[in-house]
């Protein structure tokens, strides 16, 4: 494979990527330029959920079938105009993540093979405040994506019963993820920390594995976990991530993490079509339902106390 070059224009960056035959979705043989493709075309709808936020890479450049690598601190050899953000650091100090605040950004990073992004739930200018609670559920076999969305229908009615709304998405492998918006600080209402929507989580977790011991648990330990969906609620913790919603995922086939309606929630828990999405149908959604993960940036909401 040479390492051919070829320089492209995104808004008004000149960049200069290469090897774009490159195949790291063997299974279907799914190229580097489509990845590409794929997150200049998100990207109007990515945007706004990564902007001002430390993002961090996970990075295949030998495809998906190969060992990935994370990356917390943005490349030295960067663009000048890719801008970092101070996270939550390491042992050896501060990490200046990449901040990924405009389309040319998602194209740098895709021509390195970072086919994951991964976001947490602060901004980088307040980082102790999160801006929604996410609740990550994720099936332990036989236990499968329709049992994700039951156990979300389960946490819908939670939520309701204190005046809060939730909004899901695929994790784009095998589970589901549900962020309620919280969006609180300057201008709107009090912040909540990252414990407090630890709590809450937890909380939720265990209210639904007290009413479903036999489906439900909130235990990190694996041998518990098998046929259940576990509430993994420690998500919320300042230093973790989420991977970010319209990120690919390097699983066999090139699907994303993609926002889903309740009814397509509702229609999967009863047999329905599976929670399951490539890059190709994600663009079709956006070009037909626009960004369903909107609310999330901008619904103000309170926890209970």
């Amino acid at each position: 494979m040479s390492a051919e070059r070829t320089t492209v224009l995104v808004g008004e960056r000149e960049l200069s990527v290469s090897n774009l035959h490159k195949v790291l979705y063997p299974a279907t043989g799914t190229t580097k330029a489509e990845i590409i493709e794929y997150y200049a075309r998100i990207a109007p709808v990515m945007l706004p959920h990564l902007t001002g936020r430390c993002i961090t890479l996970k990075r295949f450049p030998d495809g998906v079938e190969k060992e990935g690598f994370f990356e917390k601190r943005c490349p030295k050899h960067r663009p000048e105009w890719v801008g970092t953000a101070i996270g939550p650091g390491d042992r050896n100090g501060d990490v200046a993540y990449c901040r990924m605040d405009e389309p040319a950004a998602l194209v740098w990073a895709a021509n390195m093979a970072a086919l994951e992004l991964h976001v947490p739930m602060a901004l980088a200018a307040d980082l102790d405040s999160p801006r929604a609670v996410v609740f990550d559920f994720d099936p332990g076999a036989p236990a499968a994506m329709k049992e994700c969305c039951e156990i979300a229908l389960f946490v819908r009615e939670i939520l309701a019963a204190v005046n809060l709304q939730g909004f899901a998405k695929t994790s784009g492998s095998k589970g589901l993820q549900l962020y309620v918006p919280l969006n609180g600080g300057p201008g709107g209402n009090a912040a909540t920390t990252h414990e407090q929507a630890a709590d809450f989580a937890l909380a939720v977790g265990q209210l639904l594995e007290h009413q479903h011991r036999d489906r439900v648990t909130t235990t990190m330990a694996k041998a518990v976990r098998p046929g259940k969906i576990f509430v993994d609620w420690s998500q919320n913790a300042r230093f973790k991530t989420t991977i970010g919603v319209y990120s690919m995922r390097a699983r066999p086939e090139p699907t994303c993490s993609t926002p889903v309606s309740w009814d397509e929630v509702e229609q999967c828990a009863a047999d329905g079509p599976e929670l399951r999405f490539t890059w190709h149908q994600v663009l079709e959604r956006v070009d037909a339902h626009g960004d369903l993960f909107a609310p999330v940036l901008s619904l103000q909401q309170t926890l209970p106390g």
